[in-house]
């Protein structure tokens, strides 16, 4: 059975008819993705909130860290995993599957990422992202400490920080709008 045919449950503005920069946006994503994500298509109803939106995942998913993209695409699947984020779920699951080369992965982190052998590093950033998600009050020094001695900096614990904060932010939106994954992420890289 399919998932529903949709964007979201809000209007989706036409593409023809959106500022240039925003179509620019749009052809760029197709020719190097093969597709325009439903997130941006969803965001484009607001297009300054689409600009922000752009440009902060951009920063934080892209732009220089000492996480590699890998883990932040981890990140974003383990805070989607507590949200019960379907849309973030399966695009960034497909993300994870792309940039690690196993197609298991994504499935490991959605479901529960503690069953996945990983590597104590990347274990104890899922850990913090998972309790920054589900219980943030109690977050204290002793889980900055952990993270530190995992060989993390004080900018990559903000950097943790930061994926973490900004996918609960957009799980809420993905949730509150219902939006879909494009349906094409479901066998893609598998």
């Amino acid at each position: 059975m399919p998932q529903p045919d949709k964007v979201m449950s809000l209007a989706v503005p036409d593409p023809a008819g959106q500022d240039e920069d925003i179509r620019a946006y749009f052809d760029k994503c197709q020719e190097k993705l093969g597709l325009v994500p439903n997130v941006l298509k969803a965001y484009s109803l607001r297009p300054s909130k689409f600009r922000t939106f752009t440009a902060l995942y951009n920063e934080l998913m892209l732009g220089p860290s000492g996480l590699s993209k890998l883990e932040r695409e981890m990140i974003a699947v383990v805070v989607s995993s507590a949200n019960r984020c379907y849309y973030c779920l399966v695009a960034h699951g497909q993300a994870v599957r792309r940039l690690s080369g196993d197609p298991q992965l994504g499935e490991m982190l959605a479901m529960n990422y503690r069953v996945a052998e990983l590597e104590p590093r990347q274990r104890a950033m899922l850990d913090f992202a998972w309790k920054l998600t589900t219980t943030p009050h109690l977050v204290d020094e002793a889980d900055r400490d952990a993270l530190r001695a995992q060989g993390f900096t004080d900018e990559d614990i903000f950097d943790i920080a930061d994926v973490a904060g900004f996918f609960n932010m957009s799980n809420r939106v993905a949730s509150g709008v219902d939006m879909m994954p494009n349906p094409e992420y479901h066998g893609m890289d598998r």
